[in-house]
């Protein structure tokens, strides 16, 4: 393993015939998409479809928000994936829920967890082999969690960011971050958290929305003001792009939290302080 979250296409291809690797197909659509359609048209060799919506908290009306620890476990344990098995997550889009569904992993305390660089187009345009058709029941294992301790921010380790505890730093679109444009879940508010940093989500992607490495990605948050020796907290519409740049910054070798509510939450409240423009 190297200490990079991503793998290339190449390198996942040379472990296909290993029997410790689990290959998990993490798509989400925020367009309503059937990611499970596309699952079934092409997938990589092996791959189980991990459900982002299917695997949540249920008790709330948030969004895909981080479910139990048990409940996790048995979801992914169902899908015979443990904790200790070499996991590769990939999206049909190159990058963007697969990284949600990294951080997610990793928060419930798998070791061995990577995305795939490129995610399914690349790995398409590489020459290498997908399955198509119906997927065999995957047989059950026993995913033993091991959650991380303050991977996950709330709305108090935010209000404490916010006053100079950390940076928080969201990856909305510039225009729904000033409150130009409206939010696309209806009832929320627009703008911004007080002293919050903008980098959307695709600063830190190329023209080929593969993930920016070295001082190209570096220079992505040096120039919106994030210290990457500075603590972090990411953010975004409810979670998913947050992830994103948490991905980012690990490839940087930065660690950060994540803000799970995010917009959905912090917009909807009123005790939650919000501003406009720059």
């Amino acid at each position: 393993m190297t200490d990079s979250p991503l793998i290339s296409t190449d390198e996942l291809a040379a472990l296909l015939d290993d029997p410790a690797l689990r290959i998990v197909d993490g798509s989400w659509h925020l367009d309503g998409r059937n990611a499970l359609a596309d699952f079934a048209h092409a997938r990589l060799p092996g791959a189980v479809f991990f459900d982002l919506d299917a695997v949540s908290d249920h008790s709330t009306d948030l969004p895909h928000m981080l479910p139990t620890a048990a409940a996790f476990a048995e979801a992914v344990g169902g899908l015979g994936i443990a904790a200790t098995d070499t996991i590769v997550i990939y999206d049909t889009v190159g990058l963007f829920s697969a990284a949600r569904v990294w951080w997610t992993f990793r928060t419930m305390g798998a070791t061995h967890v990577r995305v795939l660089d490129g995610g399914l187009p690349l790995w398409r345009a590489a020459g290498h082999s997908v399955e198509t058709g119906a997927v065999a029941p995957a047989k059950p294992v026993t995913f033993i969690p091991g959650p991380v301790p303050d991977a996950v921010a709330d709305v108090p380790t935010v209000m404490a960011a916010l006053t100079g505890d950390a940076q928080v730093v969201d990856a909305r679109p510039a225009a729904r971050f000033l409150g130009q444009s409206p939010e696309p879940r209806p009832g929320l508010r627009s703008g911004h958290m007080p002293g919050a940093l903008n980098l959307p989500m695709k600063s830190v992607l190329d023209d080929n929305g593969r993930l920016k490495r070295g001082k190209t990605l570096a220079s992505a948050f040096h120039d919106v003001g994030i210290d990457l020796d500075r603590p972090i907290v990411t953010t975004c519409g409810s979670g998913v792009t947050a992830a994103v740049l948490s991905l980012a910054l690990a490839e940087l070798g930065t660690d950060s939290r994540l803000y799970d509510g995010s917009w959905a939450q912090w917009g909807s409240g009123t005790q939650t302080p919000v501003v406009t423009g720059a």
